[in-house]
């Protein structure tokens, strides 16, 4: 999004604190200047998708997981503390993001596949297979495997059981939901067994890494770097790790990283004040669990089950972080890091309790505020970067740090300028959007507008001031102090809107 002349410019003052120990070993270093950057010669990009990864670095005030890989990706890339999906769910986001064509209430709502909802915008896989790239796709890149699968030098590959466990069709099936759900132990398999709605919301098995599909996907990543290596082809590889998605599965050891009696519950367990009712939701994904009859069927989640799965989330995405740890170590010992370009990216956020949500899935900032982290070597030294990007920002920067031309279709802003200087800014304003609520996202504001399908007016408006709530907590859109605000904002959106459904 070009710049835009916003009501609030200014940026936050300060980040929330608190971070985690994991955390406080990150040091920012100086940006390698544009003028001592290395020219890469056809660098290879290696592409990490992380299924429901909430930020796990930096300065913010929640509970996070032990992720000492992700940490050391972030010394050495750029890390941006304000990135945002585009849509809060899997298919849409993966389908935006990988075509660079942004979500509107009629395109990329949920899991359709993009090669049909907008045939004309070329992935990036085509991009880069067409200029003499190996592409190869691993695990969940596209949420449908067959979505653009000639696009890349081989068809996309997933574990033996998981071909089609993302397609729309069938995931209500037992057989279907056994192969997704990738339960190990024998009490997990029991219990799901009782019937699909009595799966396992989380698994603790004591077992290697590789027994677990995630687990075989980073085993697959490896095997195939190696491929690469002695091919000595320009590759893009992108790798999609399925954790930490429910249910949250893990080997015994990555639970064991974490004393659950000590476990924090969120700090906002409440709806925010005079939040309309359309930014609700029954989180029905997890409700839909069961787990042998201990997951509420509807209100509020015991104290109990709320810390057993924030202990599993935490397990899951430490897991996935060792994943990393293997496929980035194996890059190094391959020699591949001087002309390897990485990028971590999570598809979108994940409520823990916040708001009294336990789902993506909602127009609020915990749902959408993802991890973004881009190393390229010679520019990218450990830094920071607290301006606004969103994920159609990500198309249009690998086009450009590798040199190929990038198609008239994208709608995002490349992010070389940030990578060359952290502290600079491409977008003053950032667009979520979830079904018939579209957002726009300031440095000061997060502002969220529902609309009637058919007549296409407002029915309810959503306002947070970050500067003074950043937690969300309160809903200020009918506040007069706001009111000017409001319209900027609203002005601002409905610009957006009217550009992208040309």
């Amino acid at each position: 999004m070009k710049k835009l002349s916003l009501v609030a410019t200014s940026l936050l003052a300060a980040f929330i604190t608190g971070a985690c120990t994991a955390d406080t070993n990150i040091q920012a270093k100086p940006a390698v200047s544009q003028g001592t950057a290395k020219k890469l010669v056809k660098p290879n990009v290696l592409f990490i998708a992380v299924d429901d990864l909430r930020v796990q670095y930096g300065p913010y005030d929640f509970d996070k997981a032990i992720t000492p890989n992700i940490d050391r990706l972030v010394n050495q890339g750029v890390a941006f503390t304000q990135a945002y999906s585009n849509v809060p769910v899997c298919g849409a986001s993966r389908a935006s993001m990988l075509t660079g064509v942004r979500p509107t209430i009629n395109r990329f709502v949920a899991f359709e596949s993009a090669d049909k909802v907008a045939p004309w915008a070329p992935s990036i896989a085509k991009v880069f297979s067409d200029n003499g790239y190996t592409t190869y796709s691993l695990g969940k890149i596209f949420n449908n495997l067959t979505d653009h699968a000639n696009d890349w030098s081989e068809f996309p590959w997933r574990p033996e059981g998981a071909k089609n466990e993302d397609s729309t069709s069938g995931n209500k099936k037992q057989a279907s939901l056994l192969s997704r759900h990738d339960y190990v132990t024998s009490d997990g398999l029991a219990m799901a067994e009782k019937g699909i709605k009595n799966h396992p919301a989380f698994e603790k098995a004591d077992v290697v890494d590789d027994v677990y599909k995630n687990g075989k996907i980073a085993k697959r990543a490896i095997s195939d770097l190696k491929r690469l290596k002695k091919a000595g082809k320009p590759f893009f590889l992108a790798v999609g790790l399925k954790k930490p998605h429910l249910p949250f599965n893990a080997p015994s050891k990555y639970w064991d990283l974490y004393d659950e009696s000590t476990i924090e519950l969120t700090k906002t367990p409440l709806k925010a004040k005079n939040s309309p009712s359309q930014s609700d939701h029954n989180w029905n994904e997890l409700r839909n669990y069961g787990h042998d009859g201990a997951m509420p069927k509807k209100g509020k989640m015991p104290d109990e089950m709320a810390r057993k799965l924030i202990h599993g989330y935490h397990a899951a995405t430490s897991y996935s972080d060792a994943l990393i740890g293997n496929i980035l170590t194996e890059l190094e010992s391959l020699g591949l890091e001087e002309n390897t370009i990485v990028v971590l990216w999570g598809d979108h956020g994940w409520s823990l309790g916040e708001h009294t949500h336990w789902a993506k899935h909602s127009s609020y900032d915990v749902t959408n505020h993802i991890p973004l982290i881009i190393k390229v070597p010679g520019m990218t030294n450990g830094e920071f970067a607290k301006g606004l990007v969103e994920s159609v920002d990500i198309f249009p920067t690998l086009t450009q740090l590798a040199g190929l031309p990038a198609p008239s279709s994208l709608q995002g802003d490349s992010l070389v300028p940030m990578l060359k200087n952290p502290q600079a800014t491409v977008n003053d304003a950032v667009f979520p959007r979830w079904k018939n609520a579209d957002s726009i996202r300031t440095q000061n504001y997060m502002y969220t507008e529902w609309r009637n399908k058919k007549n296409n007016k407002v029915i309810a408006r959503m306002l947070f001031d970050h500067r003074v709530d950043p937690r969300e907590t309160i809903n200020v859109a009918e506040d007069f102090k706001y009111a000017q605000v409001v319209v900027d904002l609203h002005n601002q959106l409905v610009a957006h809107i009217a550009q992208i459904e040309k």
